[in-house]
């Protein structure tokens, strides 16, 4: 079990990655429409992976992709090209794609003073009749 935890959380970072390479990349369309956009992108991948796992650990890896390939994309390149530029979109990039992560991933999960749902039973046809 601990290998499929394991190789489920790189999944989760390498998709987290590969969201945040595409986000941090056009980031600058349509101002301010393609910053909003991608930091609700980037909520929507953690807080699915919150409420897929149920835990905060996939949600982490998820958020540690994304600001991982953002620092990294933000780096000047080789020729001294930037994709996230000393802007006011840049600079709500920068700051608010991990503090979008860190929210998502610390908004608490189920109250545990609340009873969790009643599920149905999984076939109909084995409850007795009278």
């Amino acid at each position: 079990m601990v290998v499929v935890e394991l190789l489920g959380l790189l999944v989760a970072a390498v998709l987290g990655a590969a969201a945040g390479a595409v986000l941090t990349a056009t980031h600058r369309q349509l101002p301010p429409w393609g910053l909003l956009l991608g930091l609700l992108i980037a909520a929507l991948l953690v807080v699915g992976y919150r409420l897929a796992f149920g835990s905060r650990r996939h949600a982490a890896a998820a958020a540690v992709g994304l600001v991982a390939a953002a620092v990294v994309l933000a780096m000047p390149g080789p020729g001294g090209s930037v994709l996230v530029t000393d802007d006011a979109l840049g600079y709500g990039w920068t700051f608010g794609l991990p503090l979008v992560a860190a929210v998502a991933i610390a908004w608490p999960g189920r109250r545990s003073g609340r009873p969790a749902p009643a599920t149905a039973p999984d076939d109909a046809s084995d409850a007795e009749l009278p």
